[in-house]
């Protein structure tokens, strides 16, 4: 479409500047036929029919993306930011296809771009799409819609509270999809397995650490061996391991359809309506195994011979406090879903448009490192931010098997804390929590590419 433009305005020429103030004028004027200094729907659609280019509802959804006092028309301040906006995404595209930095892009080139996204061309059909009249949209729109974000699927720290991954039309209708979320969930179970004594110390700091019962991480550590062995350290690990399954399958398919409930018929996502639909799917899959999250505190905490097994832990739990024993902790832990998924979002967004900022001429995709590295900075965030609902969360499932003569709310909890160990009470057993950061991350992103090479996905 913008190559359309391009051309309506230069038909002879071979390059444009997209920073000439007058080019933009001069298209802006041949489009404004009514000369009331305002392109409209019909305007643009009447232009666009006289470059013999009609594609239904085209001109629409230039004119909605650039119309920022939404009054139906672009006037030149917005068609000219809407024009530089796309000229900026269409040198990043054409950067990353021409492989051999000659300035030009070949059949090979378009035929290894499209391999990168699973999509097998012959070179006669490489050099098809070159020669055609659309070949710059055609590319960049292909390139756009074979980007996979590579962030919660490989990225497990242990809290499955962040916005699920967008899959394109064409990994769900191949089938790839699953083999995404399989994979996904493998170096999930790995990462959890391999940082799992991190994570009963960061659970066992945070229900029995206060100022007046300090626990530090090796006398931690000593404490639970002693009492338990060297595989006590993995106490709960099943469990978290476990719930990863039906925890993605909810959490993915009640994202498409919140999805598709907020946002019009073929328009793109926008980030607050992404965010949105992220939260209320982890909302939704966190209610369907919550019981599962309660479960894991308290096979986490227990003492040797306590129980038998996970079963065993859910029958007791059942017989002597009831159903709703299986819900304790459950306001705090989603209203924690809100600052988690809302920071991670942000910062990963801020953070992939800051390095695609200062480095335009690299590649349209920052890559899977850059990306990855975004991921694990934005989930810190979000965690350090929903980290005290986390805490009165995990002290809530544990309170019947500590003391079962009080049982406090999540308000009550919260003051009792702040009033006994002040601010910083809040935070107990974030040192473990952040240390099995850097080691999760790079076991889930080596399995992940393992288990992706295994099941195919290129």
């Amino acid at each position: 479409m913008y190559r359309a433009l391009r051309t309506f305005l230069l038909p002879g020429a071979r390059c444009w500047d997209a920073d000439s103030e007058r080019s933009y004028q001069d298209l802006f004027e041949r489009l404004d036929t009514n000369k009331d200094g305002k392109v409209d729907v019909a305007e643009l659609r009447a232009g666009l029919k006289a470059m013999g280019i009609f594609r239904l509802g085209a001109a629409q959804k230039i004119v909605s993306s650039g119309d920022q006092n939404k009054d139906g028309c672009l006037d030149f301040n917005e068609f000219s930011k809407y024009l530089k906006d796309h000229e900026k995404k269409l040198r990043l595209t054409f950067k990353s296809l021409d492989r051999n930095n000659d300035g030009r892009i070949d059949a090979l080139e378009i035929q290894q771009s499209l391999a990168e996204l699973g999509i097998d061309i012959s070179q006669e059909n490489a050099q098809k799409i070159l020669q055609s009249p659309n070949c710059c949209i055609s590319l960049k729109t292909d390139h756009e819609k074979g980007k996979c974000v590579c962030g919660a699927a490989v990225l497990d720290i242990g809290d499955s509270l962040a916005i699920p991954d967008e899959f394109t039309e064409e990994e769900k209708s191949s089938g790839r999809w699953w083999k995404h979320l399989v994979a996904g969930a493998a170096a999930g179970a790995v990462s959890r397995t391999g940082t799992a004594p991190l994570d009963r110390m960061k659970v066992f700091m945070q229900v029995h650490s206060s100022k007046s019962n300090r626990i530090s991480l090796v006398g931690g550590f000593r404490q639970m061996i002693v009492e338990g062995g060297l595989g006590s350290l993995w106490r709960g690990n099943g469990i978290n391991v476990l719930k990863i399954a039906p925890e993605t399958a909810i959490k993915f398919m009640a994202y498409e359809q919140y999805k598709k409930l907020l946002s019009s018929k073929g328009e793109k996502i926008q980030t607050h309506q992404r965010f949105l639909a992220g939260s209320l799917a982890g909302a939704t899959a966190q209610t369907a195994i919550y019981p599962m999250e309660v479960l894991k505190t308290r096979l986490t905490l227990r003492k040797t011979g306590q129980y038998s097994g996970m079963f065993d832990c859910a029958k007791k739990i059942l017989k002597n406090e009831g159903v709703k024993a299986f819900y304790k902790g459950y306001v705090p832990n989603l209203v924690g879903i809100i600052p988690y998924a809302g920071i991670d979002l942000a910062v990963y967004e801020s953070l992939k448009g800051a390095w695609l900022s200062y480095h335009p001429k690299d590649s349209a995709n920052p890559g899977v490192m850059v990306l990855v590295g975004c991921g694990t900075v934005s989930s810190t965030c979000g965690q350090l931010a929903s980290y005290p609902l986390a805490l009165v969360r995990t002290r809530m499932q544990a309170q019947a098997s500590l003391d079962a003569s009080v049982q406090t709310s999540m308000t009550g909890l919260i003051k009792k804390i702040l009033a006994k160990d002040g601010f910083l009470g809040l935070y107990r057993g974030i040192l473990p929590n952040f240390m099995k950061v850097i080691p999760a991350v790079s076991i889930s992103y080596v399995v992940y590419e393992y288990m992706k090479t295994g099941l195919g996905i290129s």
